[in-house]
């Protein structure tokens, strides 16, 4: 039998040089459509002269045929297989080289209709794929053009190995797999009953290998969502500076959550996950200022995510501190001049978009989705993009607060919703003065974020991430001379908490709704 390779691709990337390297090594080249419109000059032969069968439905059926998937099937060291081709006039195909219509980028496009997707779902490719890819012993099937050179270089050197042939039938599994993962996820979001379907089917697209992890010592890569959205950090553009670590796009992933907060210019610092600092203000210089000013020892080392162009007043300020990472919506040239002084800084520039709390700002990405490896499984849950205006707002105390102090009780409760559970923030001034992340009692909590306030708790507004389980709180946070507390409510022990606040001449807000983050 003659050698045969079948070749039809809607990514057209190095196939016309693939086709003349494989002709020259003597394979007949089949193929289909526009695949075979680009390899005429190679004497690429129609598809349909080898099935005896035209392409109909307008192109949706033309490979689904004995022919080809005999010619692919048959285990050659079967002499019944091999009778069955001679006796069908069946020639068996070697090579396949196949990549499939363009469903990604049909569904990426804002306003595409049902029927452009269904359209775009391929059903031969696939097909072609997997039975190419279960007879791996015989066939080498070729997904990725990226492969096309070492297909060449090995039958430059007499045959393609059973190795290459067994790792490129794992990575057309792997390709199918996720052309089907992705066509499932588009038409179950368009079914709004089906939240939590029976079967969870995820594919991500390598970006890059990490240099570690955590550790040193645990291996690491990033991966990105095949349609997420621009605003994210795996998104973002990468300026200056070094690589990029698993804990710095940890780090700037939790920056760019809290600064997508503020429709205010807004400057967050982070450190393992947790501000550190938040600031706002009029200009970004201001806001950079106060997230400074509200830690000048934990910003050291830490990942800063602003919601404003940075501007040479900004980036000087930055200078006089190690950072690891800025990210921002865009830098002014003499902004960038000075940053880019420092060789190691990471420079990150994204796309800002502010969270609209339920809204459908990121309604086409997974950000309303929340997933967490745990041992045997994963845990999913909808985003918290509940904010301060969907809080239904109390005031259960005698004093009220005015309304400067909500002004910065909303601050306040806008950025404890980004801090570890259990979690105390103190926030004065347009920017956040004492913080206690994650600890394991509230109380606890209270003391890190008061200690660390120092005099500036004085007249602050405290927020709490869940309710008070004792009055305790209450009664540290008046030892500090806060002014003002806000925190869920709903706890058994509220009344005792009211009751010391009213003792104290502290005004307390209800929210009924609590931001805890594991």
């Amino acid at each position: 039998m003659k050698k045969r390779a079948l070749i039809s691709v809607s990514d057209k990337t190095g196939v016309l040089e693939f086709a003349k390297g494989l002709a020259a090594h003597g394979y007949e080249i089949v193929s289909t459509g526009g695949t075979l419109a680009h390899l005429k000059s190679v004497g690429a032969i129609n598809i349909s002269d080898v099935t005896g069968f035209a392409e109909i439905m307008d192109g949706r059926l033309k490979t689904l045929h004995p022919a080809i998937h005999g010619g692919l099937l048959a285990v050659r060291d079967n002499p019944a297989h091999m009778e069955t081709l001679a006796a069908h006039g069946i020639n068996t195909i070697d090579i396949v080289a196949v990549n499939l219509y363009p469903f990604k980028s049909t569904v990426s496009k804002p306003d595409v209709s049902e029927e452009e997707a269904i359209e775009n779902i391929d059903i031969g490719g696939p097909s072609m794929i997997r039975s190419a890819a279960k007879n791996m012993a015989s066939v080498a099937v070729v997904v990725d053009p990226s492969d096309y050179e070492k297909v060449l270089a090995e039958l430059a050197a007499g045959e393609i190995s059973r190795e290459t042939k067994k790792a490129l039938a794992a990575k057309a599994f792997r390709h199918t797999a996720a052309y089907d993962a992705l066509i499932a996820a588009h038409f179950t979001a368009l079914n709004e009953s089906e939240v939590y379907p029976e079967k969870l089917t995820l594919t991500y697209e390598l970006q890059q290998p990490l240099r570690y992890g955590e550790n040193p010592h645990q291996g690491a890569a990033l991966y990105a969502e095949p349609l997420g959205f621009a605003g994210s950090i795996v998104a973002a553009e990468k300026l200056h500076g070094k690589e990029l670590s698993y804990c710095n796009l940890a780090d700037a992933d939790a920056a760019l959550a809290c600064v997508r907060e503020f429709s205010m210019p807004a400057a967050v610092a982070v450190k393992h996950q947790n501000p550190c600092g938040v600031g706002i203000g009029e200009t970004i210089a201001d806001a950079y200022a106060r997230a400074f000013e509200a830690d000048p020892v934990s910003i050291f080392g830490g990942i800063i995510a602003l919601n404003r162009e940075v501007c040479a007043a900004t980036a000087a300020k930055m200078c006089e501190t190690f950072l690891e990472v800025i990210i921002a919506p865009s830098y002014s040239d003499d902004a960038l001049a000075l940053l880019m002084k420092k060789k190691n800084l990471r420079l990150l520039a994204h796309q800002h978009r502010e969270q609209k709390s339920g809204g459908d700002t990121f309604s086409r990405s997974r950000l309303q989705k929340r997933f967490s490896a745990v041992s045997g499984g994963l845990l999913i849950q909808e985003a918290d993009t509940a904010g301060f205006d969907d809080a239904n707002l109390t005031f259960p105390t005698k004093r009220k607060p005015t309304e400067a102090e909500l002004k910065t009780a909303r601050f306040a409760w806008t950025c404890v919703k980004h801090i570890k559970s259990n979690g105390i923030l103190l926030a004065r001034d347009d920017m956040t003065v004492g913080i206690g992340p994650g600890q394991t009692n509230r109380v606890g909590a209270a003391k890190i974020a008061i200690g660390d306030a120092g005099e500036r708790a004085r007249g602050a507004v405290l927020a709490s991430d869940a309710f008070f389980p004792m009055p305790d709180t209450v009664e540290l946070a008046a030892s500090a001379g806060i002014e003002v507390i806000i925190q869920p409510g709903g706890s058994l022990k509220d009344a005792d908490s009211i009751a010391a606040c009213d003792a104290h001449g502290i005004a307390m807000i209800f929210t009924g709704m609590r931001h805890f983050k594991h």
